[in-house]
């Protein structure tokens, strides 16, 4: 019985816990550098994770491994950043991604 309770408590509590895992990104921009940072809901970096850039058009720019502290910089002479930018965070079990507009570029450009 004990075991039977278990059971069902593992299959009820897995999406939950699942979901409790989940990976944040968010980037931002200083007019010569947008900084990737990725971390977990719990607050702890990323550490080993993919970076997908990708221009406004959703074409490959670049493929870049995130720094051991969750963050990546990408200096913006790098890439073709006119149409904006996604950036795609993945660990292989969890992805996000954060989208850097043209107006985002230009406001941080302006201050």
């Amino acid at each position: 019985m004990i075991r039977r309770l278990a059971l069902a408590f593992a299959c009820v509590a897995a999406p939950t816990l699942a979901a409790a895992h989940q990976m944040t990104v968010f980037a931002s921009s200083d007019c010569e550098t947008v900084t990737v940072e990725a971390k977990f809901s719990n607050g702890n970096p990323v550490m080993l994770a993919d970076v997908r850039v990708l221009d406004g058009n959703n074409d490959l720019l670049l493929t870049l491994p995130i720094n051991e502290d969750g963050t990546l910089p990408i200096p913006l002479d790098s890439v073709d950043h006119s149409g904006g930018l996604v950036v795609e965070v993945d660990t292989g079990s969890h992805d996000n991604y954060w989208i850097v507009t043209p107006d985002d570029i230009a406001r941080s450009c302006q201050s």
